[in-house]
Parts: structure tokens; C-alpha cells; sequence
């Protein structure tokens, strides 16, 4: 756990306007999923309107952004959370600094799934599409002292509550970002978790997108698009609590 007790005042103290880009990466299936049990474009929009209707409402703050930017404040986490959100708390966008940041990140919880499930070997290729998009908001940087002093508790590669308990305070102190630095990218780099949607600086992310495809075994993963190729060896894994 964190060896200060933070409150929103302390925290804001520390907050700075903020301004930057950040990747992030996700399953590029879903249209394609879709076409692939109707005959036309009309019938595929029936369908998608279908989806639409059974999923939870967006949230007022993220009414109008696109999906990309409103999904993670749509649905509710998985049942321990994540690094900056419990699972009774809003939703959190995770963005990174590069793709290479935002594979490690993502890929390494693909491997954990591999790594629980018995029966497989491997996953994929699975197509994904790396995007960006800029947030302009209040941000702490836990990288930087007075929070550096605690870098132990923001970055356990398994246990969230200090994370979860910071992010709290973060937004009762009116801070709308999270840097931190990545748990899962072999080399030293940074993630940003964003709190609120109002943080985007635009409704829409970048509309330059990269297609990767993600192969996951035993060992790590693999990224490739075009002639590029990231290739992560992953750590022994660590129990979620």
C-alpha cells in the first residue's frame, strides 16, 4: 500500500494542465463478426441498432464522443477492476505513450488468458487497430516526486488497491489524468490513465489507425503489421487477487 495518505487537496497541489497524444489498442473484429451472419448493408445496420439496444447507456460526460474514446466508460470493469479503477468505480481510458507500450500492456493480458486456459496452445493472429488520440486535461505525473516516494504501490504487477484508492482522490481533487509508468513494457516508458471523459481534447481520435496482428503463445507475443514486428517475451505470471 501507498505509504502516504492522500487527499484531494494534497493531490491537486500537485496537478498541471497537460497536453499530449496517446495510443491505445483494440480488437478490430466487430463489424466483421457481425457481416458475417447477414447478406447486405441494410441488414448489418438492423442487426448493429439490435447490439446497440442491449448494451449499457453511455454516460452523460461521454455522450457524443466516439465509440472508441466512450466505450471504457460504458462497461463495467472485470469483477477485481483494473490498475485505476475498482470494479463499483466510473470507467477509466488506458492510453500509452507509443504502439510499442500499448502492445506490451495489452498483449500481456491476452498471454495471462492463454496461460489460464488449458486447452489452447495459442491465439490468433487476431486483427487490432492501434489508434490515437489527444487529452488536454488537470494531470499528476506519480513518476515525479512527492508521489515517486511510492512507486512500489503504483506499479505491483498485481495488486490495484493503492491505484484504485489514488484514482479516487484524484477525481475528488478535479484531476483528470493519471501518468504512470508502464508495469508491462520490457523497456522504461509511461501510460496514462484517464479519468473523466471530458479529458479528450477532441470527440474523436486521430483518423490515422494502424492494423496490427496479434499472435499469442506460451512465451509471449507477437506483433506484426506490414513489415514491422514487435516480438514481447512475457514474465512468469502473477496471481490476480
Amino acid at each position: 500500500m501507498s505509504s502516504i495518505t492522500w487527499t484531494p487537496a494534497a493531490v491537486s497541489s500537485e496537478a498541471r494542465d497537460w497536453r499530449g497524444w496517446v495510443w491505445r489498442i483494440v480488437e478490430a473484429q466487430h463489424v466483421a463478426a457481425t457481416m458475417k451472419i447477414v447478406d447486405d448493408a441494410a441488414e448489418q445496420e438492423v442487426l448493429e441498432s439490435l447490439l446497440e439496444g442491449s448494451k449499457p447507456a453511455v454516460p452523460d460526460a461521454a455522450s457524443g464522443l466516439d465509440y472508441l474514446l466512450a466505450t471504457p466508460f460504458r462497461y463495467p470493469p472485470l469483477a477485481h477492476g483494473s490498475r485505476f479503477r475498482a470494479a463499483t468505480d466510473p470507467g477509466v481510458f488506458y492510453g500509452a505513450a507509443t504502439v510499442r507500450t500499448a502492445g506490451a500492456e495489452l498483449g500481456y493480458w491476452r498471454w495471462r488468458f492463454l496461460q489460464d486456459a488449458e486447452d489452447l496452445e495459442r491465439i490468433g493472429p487476431v486483427a487490432h487497430t492501434a489508434f490515437r488520440t489527444e487529452i488536454c486535461t488537470a494531470t499528476v505525473d506519480l513518476r515525479d516526486e512527492p508521489f515517486r516516494t511510492d512507486a512500489a504501490a503504483w506499479t505491483h504487477p498485481s495488486d490495484y488497491a493503492a491505484t484504485q484508492s489514488f484514482a479516487r482522490v484524484a477525481r475528488d481533487a478535479g484531476v483528470g489524468a493519471v501518468i504512470y509508468r508502464s508495469v508491462r513494457a520490457a523497456e522504461p516508458s509511461w501510460c496514462l490513465a484517464v479519468l473523466t471523459p471530458t479529458a479528450f481534447a477532441s470527440r474523436r481520435p486521430h483518423p490515422a489507425t494502424q492494423s496490427w496482428w496479434l499472435l499469442v503463445n506460451r512465451q509471449g507475443v507477437i506483433w506484426r503489421r506490414d513489415r514491422e514486428l514487435i516480438a514481447l517475451t512475457m514474465p512468469r505470471p502473477v496471481p490476480t487477487p
